[in-house]
């Protein structure tokens, strides 16, 4: 049951950051351009994601350290195969677009991202009081 109610709270992240995306372009974009606006979006879209992984951990229902790692890695499957389908398939991105988000070398950010990501239900648990 856990699984099934981070596959839900995934859900809600992931429409987030559709609509985070969406207001990235249409309104920082035109003043930073995209690369600087997307690795804006990386500290903004992690906040959002702790933000509603503390909002959600007690409905998860998660109180072991193994389990809400689960749940972390979880999104981050799904976040990645996400991404890949939606930049690749239906945005038309090509791999050097895509990949430049997860060059830290060249200033991607998105890696810290998805490490907040992962670790978001664990983080949340430990603020909520859920784990010592």
């Amino acid at each position: 049951m856990v699984f099934l109610k981070g596959v839900a709270i995934w859900g809600v992240i992931i429409l987030a950051e559709v609509l985070h995306g969406t207001a990235r372009v249409l309104f920082l974009q035109p003043y930073v351009g995209d690369f600087r606006a997307r690795q804006i979006a990386v500290f903004t879209g992690s906040g959002m994601i702790l933000a509603l992984a503390y909002a959600t951990v007690r409905w998860l229902g998660a109180t072991r350290r193994a389990s809400l790692f689960g749940v972390g890695v979880l999104w981050l499957v799904l976040t990645l195969a996400f991404e890949l389908f939606l930049g690749r398939v239906l945005l038309g991105y090509s791999w050097q677009r895509i990949g430049s988000d997860y060059n830290l070398l060249a200033g991607g950010l998105l890696p810290f991202g998805l490490l907040v990501l992962t670790t978001a239900p664990l983080l949340a648990a430990k603020w909520r009081g859920i784990l010592p």
